[in-house]
């Protein structure tokens, strides 16, 4: 017996799920996540990618079941939409990795050169450790967060661009400090 599919969509799981039943998450991620795997499988063309993306999708969705509306759209449209999203931040991670890859691969580049400054290999670890530590961030806090570090914007700007309360901005970038500070000082104690 195939699963069904969004073709022949209950309404009612709709408002379950956003009334945050899980037996309906359960059920949505049966009968979707073939197809957010597909989707991912499509656009990424690795299958570990798109399980990473098919989970990711599931858990944003979950995790913001409070913005859904079953009036404004089913469940399964919700979800690609929400998949969309999260196959682009894949691909943007992706791109990240490879850029950063090459950057490191400049200073392996030839054996008969000395091997690059220390400074220059610390800043390159450190960069690759601050984009893991920002993807590991949620939104707004990792777009408020890349815009203080890369773009060197003040917490006022953050606001202004964001469209954010300024104290929201403050108590993102302190709170997204601190983890980022306890995390990393655990993956130092640690290695």
């Amino acid at each position: 017996m195939t699963p069904a599919g969004p073709h022949d969509w209950d309404a009612a799981l709709d408002h379950a799920f956003a009334s945050g039943q899980e037996a309906a998450l359960a059920e949505a991620y049966r009968r979707l996540s073939p197809l957010v795997f597909t989707l991912a499988l499509r656009s990424l063309g690795e299958r570990a990618a798109a399980d990473d993306v098919t989970q990711e999708v599931f858990i944003r969705a979950w995790k913001s079941r409070n913005s859904y509306r079953p009036e404004a759209a089913r469940l399964p449209a919700w979800l690609v939409g929400i998949t969309r999203n999260a196959i682009s931040d894949a691909l943007s991670a992706r791109m990240r990795r490879q850029e950063l890859e090459h950057a490191a691969g400049q200073f392996v580049g030839d054996e008969r050169v000395a091997g690059p400054p220390a400074a220059d290999v610390e800043a390159v670890a450190d960069r690759i450790t601050l984009e893991e530590e920002l993807d590991r961030l949620g939104d707004p806090q990792k777009a408020i967060m890349k815009l203080a570090f890369y773009e060197d914007l003040t917490h006022d700007q953050i606001s202004s661009r964001l469209q954010l309360p300024l104290g929201t901005v403050k108590s993102h970038i302190r709170r997204s400090l601190s983890r980022m500070r306890t995390r990393l000082e655990v993956g130092h104690e640690a290695s």
